[in-house]
């Protein structure tokens, strides 16, 4: 292991408790049966829902409607596949997989990109039986061109995030990570080309709540987190903001101030969806999804406090678009 590396794992230890960790059959299995396929220690691929509708011409996901990356070609993976700092009430992540921490579970960034991309053709492959298939799309899928780098756990406790990154661009790809800020060290470090950090609280209150942190001073660190990320200009921000109907979506100020502080180039206001394992939780049901109409209320809401607009809406993913 590198000294970058080795000082990565110690900053992380002084947050977060040590534990022995492997994947077990059972978790192995589990992770099989909800069709994610682990390509290392610690990594893993699935195939995204939209990318399977697209396949057969039924519908794309909201980040081509919003960005203009395909469906088709993209590709959503997870290098820390059973790691997170927070275990967050409306996460679709398998909840009999508990979040943990190690130094020794780590991939390198080559293999892991190169497992994953045939990973994804092979998922992929029973397609080409189905008769109401997009031969073209499905021809271009076998090359994928966009990593969502996010599917579960948290991508940056992966020490060597930014090789991976770079890796991906290699190939031409273009890379959208996913983070929950709990990691600010790496916030400043990593060049995708899309960085997306998770709002899910306006408060600190609210935040223990949602998010329920693993690791000490957890709020600190996810304002620490939004003060370098405003500084990323180099790079494109969205600050998502995940909506639980009576559970997230009071002090729209908090909101306000929080986004301030962040100063992204997009916001996204996406109701939270009662899939996975948030559908185990306590409180949470069809009725805390919110309606395309009461995203739109929100998202004028902020589009009022905080002088972003909204550009754009997805109905079936009950999300919204603001812009600077």
């Amino acid at each position: 292991m590198t000294n970058e590396n080795e000082n990565f794992i110690s900053s992380l230890r002084s947050h977060i408790p040590k534990v022995n960790f492997e994947i077990t059959k059972e978790q192995q299995n589990l992770l099989a049966k909800h069709q994610y396929r682990i390509i290392g220690r610690n990594a893993g691929v699935k195939i995204c829902l939209w990318t399977k509708r697209s396949l057969v011409d039924k519908g794309i996901c909201y980040k081509e409607k919003f960005y203009g990356i395909k469906s088709h070609r993209c590709l959503q993976m997870s290098p820390s596949l059973m790691n997170c700092t927070y275990s967050c009430t409306f996460c679709w992540r398998l909840h009999e997989l508990y979040p943990k921490i190690s130094d020794d579970i780590f991939d390198e960034p080559e293999e892991t990109v190169e497992k994953s991309i045939l990973t994804q053709r092979v998922l992929l492959s029973g397609f080409k039986g189905n008769k109401n298939i997009n031969m073209k799309k499905f021809e271009e899928s076998q090359n994928p061109n966009q990593v969502a780098i996010s599917l579960v756990g948290e991508p940056l406790l992966y020490s060597k995030i930014y090789d991976l990154i770079e890796e991906y661009k290699k190939r031409n790809f273009t890379t959208f990570v996913v983070s929950n800020g709990s990691v600010p060290e790496k916030i400043a470090e990593i060049r995708p080309t899309q960085l997306y950090i998770s709002m899910n609280a306006p408060d600190e209150e609210t935040f223990k709540k949602i998010c329920r942190p693993l690791i000490k001073d957890a709020w600190k660190m996810y304002n620490e987190t939004l003060e370098i990320f405003s500084k990323r200009t180099d790079i494109k921000r969205v600050i998502r903001l995940t909506m639980i109907k009576d559970f997230n979506t009071h002090n729209i100020e908090g909101y306000a101030k929080l986004i301030e502080k962040a100063e992204p180039d997009f916001i996204e206001c996406k109701s939270f969806m009662f899939v996975g394992g948030s559908r185990h939780e306590e409180g949470l049901s069809l009725d805390k999804m919110l309606t395309m109409k009461e995203i739109l209320e929100f998202s004028e809401g902020l589009q009022k406090r905080t002088g972003y607009k909204i550009k754009d809406y997805k109905e079936e993913s009950r999300v919204a678009l603001l812009t600077r």
